[in-house]
């Protein structure tokens, strides 16, 4: 049989001939899942130090320099911490977030973890569920 015939089973269902498009994106997430999960990566720039894996990226910023660093295609980086809250640039939006929160930015969710007097640690999440 071709493979774009359908199957006698299918006749009268709503099966077009071609792989649905919702079909599709969830084989080309988990090929993405398995690629990643298997092949975290990390990285470091001037002031920053890079973690990433297929749920999103951690990247450690030192504070006291021009810290910066290219995540999931974007450009983040440190301007200021005041208090419990760091304000960052990500792909030229300027973004608060407190320390345990989550804000919205340019199609990444961006947390801060962590505040030291050494290093700010945040996370930029694309939103795809590892399922861990």
């Amino acid at each position: 049989m071709d493979i774009c015939q359908v199957p006698h089973s299918r006749v009268g269902s709503p099966y077009t001939g071609r792989v649905p498009l919702r079909q599709l994106t969830a084989v080309f997430v988990l090929a993405l899942s398995a690629t990643f999960g298997v092949a975290a990566c990390t990285t470091e720039g001037p002031g920053t130090k890079t973690e990433c894996n297929v749920g999103g990226c951690t990247v450690n910023f030192a504070r006291g320099v021009n810290a910066k660093a290219s995540i999931l295609g974007v450009d983040a980086e440190l301007l200021a911490v005041n208090g419990n809250t760091v304000t960052l640039k990500v792909a030229g939006q300027e973004v608060s977030v407190p320390v345990g929160e989550t804000q919205p930015a340019d199609g990444v969710n961006v947390t801060v973890q962590e505040v030291t007097s050494d290093k700010v640690v945040v996370k930029f999440a694309t939103g795809i569920n590892t399922g861990g």
